[in-house]
């Protein structure tokens, strides 16, 4: 070879070699760089920075109930619920045991019993109180069991007082709800999409309505039954609640429905979204997954790697999620100290620091996979609880003491600390959701570092609900709320309501879903994928400026909402909310019912207005009090 060729062929290699060397420096600083601490967003405050007193706040709503309806005690249970979470206060009559009080002390009236004709002449009073100014919102109820009640028949008060509420016609069965459908911007999210009941039954009253009401949601089917709409009647307002399922799943659905009462209505939420990686980083399973090699033919060590992980980093850059990776150490069934150090950490430290490099979090899942409860741990469980379900569903075992659980936290905090020393693992995550009262009160008096625990939102058969909330001892409750790549029905229903509810998205997924077929793993990672970025591109669409969270962020701002409330006041030519608890980072989301500001950024003061359409806004409250100039007619 002259020199010429082997000058241009050393050339060449030079290139290529060179070429190489950058590509893995920069997927090196991208998937295995050095770890700087982001800023925190949202800090976790001590609570002894809140005022634990609740402030004095004017009672405004009066809810009926009768007791002696099932639906109806069910309906007071989730209406108690839902005004927990938007701050009302409100007064409770049970029509088989009390009195009604006077209308005129309040401002609004939810009407949540069945049988109207126990209200007697009180029903006509009722509406009076309307036509002169009220608030009063119609709960339809055939939720919480299959049952089939008749309604209303001819001659009832409820038949009295029908056309008042807008409903020219009642059949005589009951309607199967497929689902739900918007016929207006009401609701973050609803638009353009139907949303499906996962096992609909007889559940919403059958009828028509005259011309003059507003219909904000229909039945996703031909037929479009009116599911929730609103009448103004003379001087008052009436919402009827066609839709007669009551389950945490759809309370910001009927939250949403009483927000459509008075000229404007505020309520603290929560701002934030939050996706988790249950069993990342942990150890990867050897040899292959029989869908993986069918797609890719390489082994499940590989996909991970060369897949799986760089996917869920391109749907981060592209939708600014960011994931929280929950430790497990080993998969060992080991539940007696001590507990022996798993040595095996390369492949925890290249996802890891991954992890954090792209603007994660690493949290605490558990040093096994086995969640900390001792025999007999459900024994404390609630009516309708069928002892040894535990057993039944899960084949982990128990641990034999209190103090295994201890010594067992204790490694697994050791462990995540040496990899990552300046990751916060402030937030812990229970194996498979489920953590006995015993494990809870080992988080809370021996692991001062651990400030929130992350479960699920959904009571199951054995696992740890929660609500967004912060408990008696200081810990804070983040539920996760969906799951998983295949978003079904009600998962997409439930994620609609806390949109609207608590302005919130939290989801986790694991390593784990795509080898598994009831997670639907048969569908290929590619399904997964695709259905997973649908969720997306229907969250951040809906809700574009949500703040992307990290655990330890989301319960932050969870802490927040927890403690903020606002006093409402509303005049004329103004809405003003006077905010307690207000510790510089606090939301609110408000409707306004006519009269909407005509320029969002000039009509208010003390925070900033964004305008989320349907007469909802958002508040970013920058002061304690906040004045809201009202638009014209």
């Amino acid at each position: 070879m002259d020199t010429k060729k082997l000058f241009r062929f050393l050339s060449v290699i030079f290139i290529c070699v060179l070429f190489v060397i950058l590509t893995a420096a920069l997927l090196g600083q991208r998937f295995y760089g050095n770890y700087q601490p982001r800023e925190i967003q949202v800090a976790i405050l001590e609570q002894e920075s809140f005022d634990l007193e609740p402030p004095q706040k004017k009672t405004e709503c009066l809810v009926v109930t009768n007791s002696e309806e099932a639906n109806s005690a069910h309906a007071y249970n989730e209406i108690q619920g839902i005004f927990s979470q938007l701050k009302v206060r409100a007064d409770y009559v049970d029509l088989s045991r009390e009195e009604l009080p006077a209308y005129d002390a309040y401002e609004k009236v939810v009407l949540a019993a069945e049988d109207y004709d126990q209200l007697g002449a009180r029903a006509s009073d009722l509406m009076d109180w309307v036509g002169n100014g009220g608030n009063l919102m119609i709960k339809a109820l055939r939720g919480g069991t299959v049952v089939f009640f008749p309604p209303p028949q001819a001659g009832s008060v409820f038949q009295s007082i029908s056309a008042g509420l807008g409903i020219r016609e009642v059949g005589r069965e009951m309607y199967e709800l497929p689902g739900i459908r918007m016929k207006t911007d009401f609701l973050l999210g609803g638009k353009g999409k139907d949303f499906m009941v996962e096992e609909p039954y007889e559940s919403s009253l059958s009828l028509s309505l005259n011309e003059d009401c507003t219909v904000h949601i229909v039945s996703a089917d031909d037929r479009e039954l009116p599911v929730l709409w609103e009448r103004k009647y003379k001087d008052g307002t009436i919402v009827f609640d066609n839709f007669g399922i009551m389950e945490k799943a759809y309370r910001g659905i009927h939250a949403a429905g009483y927000s459509l009462l008075g000229e404007a209505f505020a309520w603290p939420v929560i701002n934030g979204s939050s996706f988790y990686l249950d069993d990342f980083p942990s150890p990867v399973p050897s040899g292959a997954s029989e869908y993986i090699q069918r797609d890719y033919g390489i082994s499940v060590k590989d996909f991970y790697t060369n897949v799986w992980w760089p996917d869920l980093l391109k749907l981060s850059e592209k939708y600014g999620c960011r994931y929280n990776g929950m430790v497990i150490e080993d998969y060992n069934d080991q539940v007696e100290a001590p507990f022996k150090p798993n040595q095996n950490i390369q492949r925890f430290q290249y996802f890891g620091s991954s992890l954090l490099k792209n603007g994660g979090e690493i949290g605490l899942h558990g040093y096994n996979h086995i969640p900390l409860c001792l025999k007999g741990f459900d024994k404390s469980f609630g009516d309708g609880y069928v002892q040894g379900t535990y057993d039944r569903l899960f084949d982990y075992g128990y641990w034999n003491s209190k103090e295994d659980m201890e010594a067992a936290m204790h490694e697994l905090v050791r462990f995540t600390k040496k990899l990552f020393p300046q990751a916060s693992a402030s937030v812990y995550v229970p194996p498979s959701n489920i953590l006995s009262e015993e494990a809870r009160s080992i988080l809370a008096e021996e692991f001062p570092d651990i400030k929130a625990i992350a479960s699920i939102y959904f009571k199951g058969d054995v696992e740890y609900p929660q609500d967004f909330e912060v408990a008696a001892d200081g810990l804070v409750e983040t539920p996760r709320i969906i799951s998983g790549y295949i978003i079904d029905p009600y998962m997409e229903m439930a994620a609609l309501s806390e949109l609207n509810l608590h302005y919130v998205n939290s989801h986790f997924q694991h390593p784990d879903d795509v080898l598994d077929p009831d997670r639907g793993a048969e569908a290929g990672w590619e399904t997964m994928r695709s259905r997973l970025e649908e969720y997306l591109a229907w969250l951040y669409g809906a809700a574009p400026d949500i703040r992307n969270l990290t655990a330890s962020e989301m319960a932050g701002a969870v802490q927040r909402y927890f403690y903020l409330d606002a006093v409402q006041e509303v005049t004329e030519d103004e809405i003003r909310l006077s905010l307690t608890n207000f510790k510089g980072d606090g939301y609110l989301l408000i409707r306004i019912n006519g009269r909407i500001p005509v320029d969002t950024a000039s009509c208010i003061s003390g925070g900033e207005l964004t305008d989320m359409g349907g007469g909802l806004f958002l508040i970013k409250a920058d002061d304690s009090n906040i004045v809201i100039t009202r638009g014209g007619e």
